[in-house]
């Protein structure tokens, strides 16, 4: 019997046109899009099928995610599948707590568009930044950064890939340290903030507000905090966490160690993309990853699961 995580990437996997079908062609999909419109006050379906200029805006970018992962996520369950565990990366995190029975979806969308706005309004546009640095190890990668003020490890992705975030100088600086000490590329991300790094404290400080009224559930299955790479199964840890989250670094790929040590062989990736299955190949080419991008892979996760 297969042990099946449910896994969910985060901002920047966004495509226009993201869950047009599940949207068009399902019942339940179409549902959780006119949900998310009549919450927010705007068209969500306008804002993912359409070419506009807001999708990659991130006050936009994550309630799109959001939904989008969400209405997928109820048309797999409608065919039977579940999850025995899961995940998200940064953004994901919310979806993994829906999919974990620990939040409604209205409040994973109403909560993730407040974070959005909190998060792009906290560091003025171009102060800080964020540098993907690849083929080095990430304990190298700290001994360098760790003379270097302002800036610090955003996300440990997988082996060979790690993000760093802060001042827009420090991490200019630290990436022409990384490279004198042996990384073979750095290169800068393009986002609006520095994201994951102490300058979002403040953002995580104003997200404790926003959380207050959300009512939170025992997960009916565990799910992994991208802060502490560890299982959550108890719902008074849930808000801290998340508002840590914001100003911590994702560790993503000792989240997916600690699964892939504890018999997880079925991975499904839910959501646009195919990130989270690029760092698994780095993580452990042998486990079984699937994605659900469009409304044909449900039936095909379905028949590979059989």
């Amino acid at each position: 019997m297969s042990k099946i995580a449910f896994i969910y990437p985060g901002q920047g996997a966004q495509v226009c046109g993201m869950g047009k079908d599940f949207y068009e062609q399902t019942e339940i999909g179409k549902q959780v899009f006119d949900l998310a419109s009549d919450l927010l006050g705007f068209s969500v379906p306008d804002l993912c099928f359409t070419e506009n200029d807001r999708l990659d805006i991130t006050e936009y970018t994550q309630a799109a995610m959001v939904t989008t992962s969400i209405a997928m996520t109820k048309v797999l369950r409608e065919k039977g599948i579940a999850p025995d565990v899961t995940a998200g990366l940064s953004l994901g995190e919310y979806c993994a707590l829906y999919a974990a029975g620990v939040i409604n979806e209205g409040d994973a969308i109403t909560t993730v568009r407040q974070r959005g706005i909190l998060m792009q309004e906290e560091v003025p546009v171009g102060q800080g930044a964020m540098a993907a640095i690849l083929t080095m190890d990430a304990a190298a990668i700290e001994n360098v950064i760790a003379d270097i003020e302002g800036v610090e490890i955003a996300n440990y992705n997988c082996p060979g890939q790690v993000v760093i975030s802060g001042k827009k100088l420090a991490v200019e600086s630290a990436c022409e340290k990384l490279k004198e000490a042996g990384a073979k590329r750095t290169v800068m991300l393009n986002v609006s903030g520095p994201f994951h790094s102490r300058m979002l404290t403040g953002a995580g400080e104003k997200l404790s507000k926003v959380l207050e009224p959300v009512e939170v559930h025992t997960p009916s299955v565990p799910y992994v905090a991208n802060v502490t790479a560890s299982y959550v199964t108890d719902a008074e840890q849930v808000k801290p966490l998340l508002v840590q989250q914001v100003s911590s670094s994702v560790r993503w790929q000792q989240s997916m160690e600690l699964l892939l040590g504890d018999g997880v062989d079925v991975f499904i990736e839910i959501g646009p993309g195919k990130t989270l299955a690029g760092f698994m190949k780095k993580i452990n080419r042998a486990v079984k990853v699937l994605n659900i991008e469009k409304i044909e892979d449900i039936d095909k996760v379905v028949e590979a699961l059989a």
